[in-house]
């Protein structure tokens, strides 16, 4: 049948009447609209090619730019050369130029697990190439390495077999021409310390650099190393310590960042425990003062804060990576989620804690009172625990005693209140319970870090995450679970990761396709393309 179609174009452009000759035949694209005056279309656009499917892209750019840049790079000769697998490119190629039965099948399945494989591959390879671009290498500072086995033998414990992995792997580092740069990463409680100790063992023939963030942390390592290697001449260095002290004449100098203001000997190995405590600015400070000419030291970065095994797989492109899973003894830490109504059982729970001689720990969200917290702060709370209990201390992060607070209470302490102030760092080996006020406004890194306070020696723990809300599956989740690397993992599910790249996006997911915490073996594969 005779059809007249009526095309409508408002606003024509030049080019319209270039596109739209008299007495030409073209192929148009654009909505059909039957009305009285007959069919219609508002606005076509003309096709240049029929017969094939053109995808759509959301893009600024205009679509015939788009196809060309398409058609240029997305090749299987292309991707080819950019070193993507052949069945992973064929897939690519095939996303972009699909035929009419791939596109049928997308508008009712959606992709394919082979098109989303080959998008997960490709968007990591990418990521994981330019992390490798961000990885220097220098000339290490000479190295004699000496063996440590009868050392680690003469320990009073055994080493998991994580820490003896962290501490082999370090060992290859020393005896490379260009400097290490590891992060070694454990949970609470792996047991970072003996590899620290093991590492500067290793180095015991040269001169080894160790700081923490906190005073309280660089004595309790100080006094874990004058404990587990007298054969090295240890110093400890705070902004007390006496400047007349000569560092040349010590093998291991442990301190915080008043090792920034000191003049320092050529150490062939910088250790920086809970390194993310440390901006980037002082890290780059320690590292320019102990180098020597254009060599640089061994760099090993020690962080207690767990991330998910996937994640450390792709930062390894940047920088080396040891995990610490393992604990030396396996704790056992009762998680509870409580509430108002919970308080008597709470109260007597205590009780019989403080009766047996072990400390309890409350953490407040706050140090004053605020109008728009609903949870009682440390000032508002110590009357009650001053008035019922004996040995109550008191401390957060603005108190310039904290330190020796602490130490004070770890001897002879029943209860102290304090903030997230203790997150890190001290070892209190007496504690047996911990109580977080306000549990659903922290973090799981932190509630992990806090419940890490307890059952340090074996102690039978109890974690009590208090909160107003009626119900919190979060907490309720968290508390089921209590390996930190599995407990990263979560987090990651909930929140995402950040840029590891720029370094702007500190949360929500950096890919469209990768997922950190479930895309192990894309990692795995990807890294055998690198």
């Amino acid at each position: 049948f005779d059809l007249t179609l009526s095309a409508m174009i408002f606003h024509p452009k030049p080019y319209h009447h270039a596109l739209f000759k008299k007495d030409t035949q073209m192929v148009l694209f654009g909505t059909l609209e039957h009305t009285q005056w007959g069919v219609s279309m508002t606005q076509p656009k003309k096709i240049t090619q029929t017969g094939i499917v053109v995808p759509h892209f959301p893009t600024t750019l205009r679509q015939d730019s788009h196809l060309k840049l398409v058609r240029t790079y997305i090749t299987f000769d292309h991707l080819r050369a950019l070193g993507v697998p052949q069945n992973i490119a064929h897939a690519i190629v095939g996303l972009f130029s699909p035929s009419i039965e791939a596109m049928m099948r997308f508008n009712k399945e959606g992709l394919t697990p082979q098109a989303l494989h080959a998008l997960k591959v490709v968007e990591l390879l990418n990521h994981m190439r330019k992390l490798s671009l961000k990885r220097f290498s220098f000339p290490a500072m000479p190295t004699h390495v000496l063996p440590s086995e009868g050392w680690i033998a003469s320990l009073p414990f055994s080493l998991t077999d994580d820490q003896t992995r962290a501490i082999d792997a370090i060992r290859q580092d020393l005896t490379r021409p260009t400097a290490a740069k590891r992060m070694v990463i454990g949970d609470v409680g792996a047991g970072k310390t003996m590899v620290i100790l093991a590492t500067a063992m290793l180095n015991r023939s040269g001169k080894t650099i160790l700081m923490a963030p906190t005073t309280l942390l660089a004595v309790q390592l100080f006094e874990e190393a004058q404990k587990h290697t007298p054969q090295l001449q240890t110093v400890l260095v705070t902004n007390k310590t006496s400047s007349a002290i000569d560092l040349e004449t010590f093998d291991f100098i442990i301190g915080t960042h008043a090792l920034l203001y000191r003049a320092l000997p050529h150490a062939n190995v910088v250790m920086i425990d809970e390194q993310h405590r440390f901006g980037t600015k002082q890290r780059h400070m320690i590292d320019k003062l102990v180098q020597h000419d254009a060599k640089r030291p061994h760099l090993f970065q020690f962080s207690a804060t767990p991330i998910p095994r996937t994640q450390a797989m792709v930062n390894s492109a940047l920088l080396d990576v040891s995990l610490i899973e393992q604990t030396p003894f396996k704790k056992d830490i009762t998680t509870k989620v409580i509430g108002k109504s919970h308080f008597g059982a709470l109260i007597a729970h205590i009780n019989q804690e403080l009766a047996a001689q072990h400390q309890v720990l409350i953490i407040y969200p706050l140090v004053e009172a605020s109008e728009t917290m609903q949870y009682q702060s440390i000032e508002e709370a110590r009357g009650y625990w001053e008035k019922h209990f004996e040995g109550v201390y008191v401390t957060h992060g603005k108190d310039k005693q904290k330190e020796s607070v602490l130490l004070e209470f770890r001897q002879k302490g029943a209860i102290l209140l304090a903030t997230t102030v203790v997150e890190v760092g001290i070892s209190l080996p007496k504690l047996s319970t911990i109580v977080i006020v306000g549990a659903e406004r922290l973090g799981f890194a932190t509630l992990h870090q806090l419940r890490g306070r307890v059952s340090r020696t074996g102690l039978k723990g109890w974690c009590y995450l208090y909160t107003h809300l009626s119900k919190s599956d979060r907490l309720e989740e968290f508390s089921r679970v209590h390996n930190g690397f599995d407990i990263a993992k979560l987090d990651l599910t909930y929140r995402q990761g950040g840029d590891m790249l720029s370094g702007k996006r500190q949360s929500g997911s950096k890919f469209l396709w990768f997922d950190e915490a479930q895309d192990e073996e894309i990692v795995q594969e990807v890294k055998a393309y690198l």
